[in-house]
């Protein structure tokens, strides 16, 4: 109903015949045709009041508007039927088959990534006790651990698991390894000290419990989600709380994705097999998705959903596209360039059986709608909606005379970074702390408050670019939403308009002027 309810009232305000919307009479004619070819609405609307108040123009004739409207009615059902059996909208409980992109090291060499489970009716008495979700819970996210704790596995509440936060709300803007080692430190000094503890000497240890929560800060996740029962629900948290959980993880056998295997044919027996063929009998994450799609199409009573969880925006690394075994060989240079050379008839053994078992045609992205934390999914934005965007985001710098200094966003705002030390705002929300001469400054890092800390303007104004940058690069295509790149431009247009206590002091410069001061403080060893 709220979603009926928004879409009335947008069709209603561009349906007047009077209608206008207010924007800068200097704004080009060229800018507006490029709005006038949009068919998202919502879209149009944003990028229309991107600059706040100016003169009334008519910008769409009424045919045009009846044609907008209607397209944006038939779009909204569409995703409305979706976003009914979507991830957090289905009336009973589910479970989610989760699969994430391979990253850093262990990715550069295998590319099959990592699985795991997402349970919606299930949530964690303690992360080795399971029970059933009281009203308002959102569940626990459920996986196989290699050298955690000595346990087999562990349960995570859903936010916690993907941002190392508790609420959507406080994740980062944007993230460097610092924030995120920060986030999940804390975290697991609050819950998971028991399975993790300190080192005698009270520091963080090493090993792999960084895998337990923030999962989203080093790789982008795909779920496949189907509807479960209450009874399907008890009889899995009877069975894992009256199971040994001890280790016994192996990489070609007991694996995570083995574990994934286990946890959804329990709820849904043979749903789930291996390949023999494309991944050599190893269970691999992408294959568990690709059997689970094909037993729900022959199954439709599970009113299979898709979804993905981009990584967040930040200087960490980009995660890989997720493979299977074979598709991984035959994909890496370092692999079949070699074996080729060796021996072609073997390099054509491989290349055979990647073609022959389709694995390279799954696509686990495909027509998946953007999850964002706090938020519906929604479907990621379009090519032409992705250019448009990164013209209005020139457009904005440029209106704020930043446009020379807007390809250093990324730069400047690694510089802050670079330096600060990291804490809790008074309502437990990230913020960065840094020198700038004699005075110590508060940057909020997360949405929520990132406008309400008297931060200088252009440490702001240099995390959002770097944040939009980030988004609309192009080797992210389908992995933000339009909502998401709304809700960023606004908050740098608020920015640029508002000048806080502190950004009276410090003149209006260019984004490249904090890596020139912030080095100078480096430079000068005056750290807080």
């Amino acid at each position: 109903m709220p979603l009926f309810r928004h879409l009335c009232t947008a069709c209603r305000k561009w349906d007047a015949p009077t209608c206008c919307q207010a924007i800068p009479s200097a704004w080009p004619g060229a800018w507006i045709d490029e709005v006038n070819r949009f068919r998202n609405i919502r879209v149009a609307q944003q990028l229309l009041l991107l600059t706040g108040v100016g003169k009334c123009v008519f910008v769409w004739r009424l045919v045009i508007l009846i044609r907008r409207c209607t397209s944006s009615i038939g779009r909204t059902l569409a995703v409305l039927a979706v976003l009914f059996g979507a991830f957090g909208l289905k009336a009973g409980a589910s479970a989610t088959l989760l699969i994430e992109e391979p990253y850093g090291m262990l990715g550069f060499f295998t590319a099959t990534g990592h699985s795991a489970v997402y349970l919606s009716g299930v949530c964690a008495q303690t992360p080795l006790i399971l029970r059933r979700c009281a009203p308002g819970e959102s569940g626990i996210v459920l996986s196989r651990y290699d050298g955690v704790g000595g346990y087999d596995w562990i349960a995570i509440p859903l936010v916690p698991y993907f941002y190392a936060v508790e609420r959507p709300e406080d994740v980062p803007l944007f993230a460097d390894a610092k924030i995120v080692a920060f986030l999940r430190d804390r975290y697991r000094r609050k819950y998971l000290k028991d399975i993790v503890p300190d080192l005698p000497n009270g520091e963080t240890p090493g090993g792999n419990w960084y895998e337990l929560v923030g999962s989203s800060y080093d790789r982008t996740t795909y779920g496949f989600e189907i509807e479960t029962s209450t009874e399907q629900d008890e009889t899995l948290i009877l069975k894992f709380n009256s199971s040994p959980n001890g280790s016994h993880f192996h990489l070609l056998t007991r694996n995570c994705a083995d574990f994934a295997k286990d946890v959804i044919n329990l709820y849904q027996p043979k749903a789930l097999h291996r390949s023999y063929v494309a991944d050599l009998g190893i269970s691999t994450p992408k294959q568990m998705a690709k059997t689970l799609v094909q037993f729900s199409a022959s199954h439709p009573e599970l009113r299979l959903s898709r979804f993905v969880i981009p990584q967040v925006s930040g200087n960490i690394a980009r995660s890989k596209a997720v493979h299977g075994v074979v598709e991984a060989f035959f994909k890496s240079k370092k692999y079949i360039v070699p074996s080729g050379v060796a021996s072609p008839i073997f390099a054509g053994c491989v290349a055979a059986v990647y073609v022959g078992s389709g694995g390279g045609r799954f696509d686990p992205g495909y027509n998946a709608m953007i999850f964002a934390p706090g938020s519906e999914p929604e479907l990621p934005l379009s090519r032409e909606e992705r250019r448009a965007y990164r013209k209005a985001l020139k457009h904005l710098l440029a209106h704020a005379s930043l446009e020379r200094s807007a390809g250093n966003g990324h730069e400047a705002w690694e510089h802050v970074q670079s330096i600060a030390e990291h804490g809790l705002d008074q309502h437990g929300r990230p913020v960065l702390q840094a020198n700038i001469g004699p005075q110590v400054v508060n940057v909020g890092a997360s949405a929520k408050n990132v406008l309400t800390i008297d931060a200088p303007p252009q440490f702001i104004q240099a995390l959002l670019t770097a944040r939009l940058q980030s988004e609309l690069q192009r080797s992210s295509p389908g992995k933000v939403s339009d909502r998401q790149i709304g809700r960023d431009l606004q908050l740098l247009q608020r920015a640029m308009e508002e000048d806080g206590p502190l950004g009276t002091s410090l003149p209006s410069r260019p984004l490249h002027w904090l890596s020139e001061s912030l080095s100078s403080e480096r430079t000068g060893g005056n750290r807080p």
